[in-house]
C-alpha cells in the first residue's frame, strides 16, 4: 500500500489523489499508518459488503480448481 506523511499532504494533494484512484492509500503520521484513503466507488463497495476481493480457504476449493492451481505453480517456479 502507497503511504504518504500527514505533513507532506498538502505538497503531494494531486499525487494522493492519483493513487487513491487506483488502490488505498495509507495516510501516516510519526511513521505509522493511521488513515486510509480510497476511491468512494471501493468505499461503498466496502460499505455494503460488495467488495472484489474475498478471502477463502483453499480447502474449500474444489479439487479440480486445486489441481490445476498447483499445475500453474509448478510451471511457474519450474521455468525460472
Amino acid at each position: 500500500m502507497k503511504q504518504f506523511a500527514a505533513g507532506d499532504l498538502t505538497r503531494n494533494t494531486g499525487d494522493l489523489f492519483e493513487a487513491a484512484a487506483v488502490a488505498p492509500v495509507a495516510i501516516t503520521k510519526h511513521r505509522k499508518p493511521r488513515f486510509v484513503v480510497m476511491s468512494m466507488e471501493r468505499y461503498k463497495a466496502l460499505a455494503i459488503g460488495r467488495g472484489s476481493q474475498v478471502a477463502l480457504d483453499v480447502s474449500d476449493m474444489p479439487a479440480e480448481l486445486g489441481n490445476l492451481l498447483d499445475k500453474g505453480i509448478e510451471v511457474h517456479f519450474r521455468d525460472r
